[in-house]
């Protein structure tokens, strides 16, 4: 596909999606906003990826934050506007029904992060540090980063890197449960993509399911949210896929999974 701010490359059944717009750190606008969100429906149509890995261009940032020139000039509808837009992309994102690993090789502040928060897994430059500085600028997140990050690191945690504005170090981060892998700059895509090809072992419908139970079961109660996983237990029960899972393991061979 071909897009100013945004690269699509698949290999290997893994989709690496980077924004690219290195010379402004890659910071969000409306525009790069719309083209992350043509990325992503391009990887949950493209047969041929199963994991997505979502990155920045050059050295220096994942997405540094959201285009501050942007933001000083929007009114009250316009802010309203475009978190509901922000907050639409990320959710599908989400939502995409394949696993995506936000690779932050760089700065991510801002939406930035909020970006990191709505992938699954999450992997960090050692080198680099993250945050949501909103509130120093007399903001607050608006894309997802009040709700979704005290469901990742609970609430006090959240609300100290909100109320702050400060960022923490990768190692703070992994501690927090905030990301998943720290690795040294220079072997950041080695490490995410080694949990790439993790995940890309097991049956792609299995990986979807998971999720969605993870995800639904997250918003609502323990009774609820087993009762999701119930039903959706169910449903790959009646899967090709969970048949030669099952039968693969029974023949100590490897299962060829088909999506179905």
């Amino acid at each position: 596909m071909n897009l100013e701010f945004i690269t699509y490359a698949c290999a290997d059944r893994i989709a690496t999606i980077t924004v690219n717009r290195p010379d402004k750190l890659n910071a969000l606008n409306d525009v790069v906003m719309a083209q992350i969100d043509a990325a992503f429906a391009h990887a949950k149509a493209d047969a041929d990826c199963g994991v997505v890995i979502l990155t920045g261009a050059g050295e220096k940032a994942f997405v540094a934050g959201a285009d501050i020139g942007e933001l000083a000039q929007q009114t009250v509808r316009g802010g309203k506007e475009k978190s509901l837009r922000g907050q639409a992309v990320l959710a599908n994102i989400e939502n995409l029904g394949k696993p995506v690993i936000a690779m932050i090789n760089g700065y991510a502040f801002g939406g930035g992060l909020e970006l990191a928060l709505a992938c699954h897994l999450r992997t960090l430059a050692a080198e680099t540090r993250i945050g949501l500085p909103e509130v120093g600028l007399s903001i607050i997140p608006g894309y997802g980063g009040t709700q979704r990050l005290p469901r990742i690191i609970g609430r006090g945690r959240a609300l100290e890197l909100i109320l702050t504005g400060k960022p923490i170090t990768a190692d703070i981060a992994l501690s927090f449960g905030l990301v998943n892998r720290v690795a040294p700059a220079a072997e950041l895509t080695e490490v995410t993509t080694k949990l790439a090809k993790a995940i890309l072992d097991n049956g792609p419908l299995a990986l979807a399911m998971a999720t969605e139970a993870v995800l639904r079961g997250s918003e609502t109660t323990l009774e609820e949210g087993l009762r999701i996983e119930c039903d959706l237990f169910g449903i790959i029960s009646s899967t090709e896929d969970m048949r030669e899972g099952l039968n693969a393991f029974l023949e100590k061979r490897k299962p060829a999974y088909k999506g179905r």
